[in-house]
């Protein structure tokens, strides 16, 4: 079983691996999906129009600037959706799980979609404050949400 790394979880071994499976990386994401080893979360931010992007692109969305580079963010939001999903879509799903949209502190409109495989799906609500945590599968470190304190 592959290393944990959390920051502001409770997280134990029985909730590990509990959601799909790793992403495939490629030149455009591998940053995404890499940066959290450090525990931040980073996203393209473009320099010519102070825009934060995700998913990565070659260009700003906004500008279509080419002077976006990955940068470090807060890692803190809110939750901005919010599913409970009680279907186990592959084998050894754990079951209930938590989705979320998480809006960014950084910039209004900048959200990821996430899970909170360690809290209890009855415990989140739209509104709730959230803070990331990362947890370490081969190659990726995926991002999760958990209450923030």
């Amino acid at each position: 079983m592959a290393d944990t790394k959390e920051t502001g979880s409770a997280q134990t071994a029985a909730e590990e691996k509990t959601m799909g499976p790793v992403p495939e990386l490629d030149e455009l994401n591998e940053f995404f999906w890499t940066s959290g080893a450090d525990g931040k979360l980073r996203m393209q931010y473009c320099d010519d129009c102070q825009y934060w992007q995700h998913p990565p692109s070659v260009c700003c969305r906004k500008c279509l600037g080419e002077g976006i580079a990955p940068r470090e963010l807060s890692g803190e939001g809110t939750v901005a959706a919010v599913t409970i999903n009680r279907m186990p879509w592959m084998p050894g799903l754990k079951v209930p799980y938590v989705l979320v949209i998480v809006e960014l502190d950084e910039q209004p409109g900048l959200r990821l979609t996430s899970a909170m495989p360690s809290v209890d799906p009855e415990q989140v609500a739209i509104g709730d404050r959230v803070k990331v945590w990362f947890e370490q599968r081969e190659d990726v470190w995926m991002p999760f949400f958990a209450p923030l304190a």
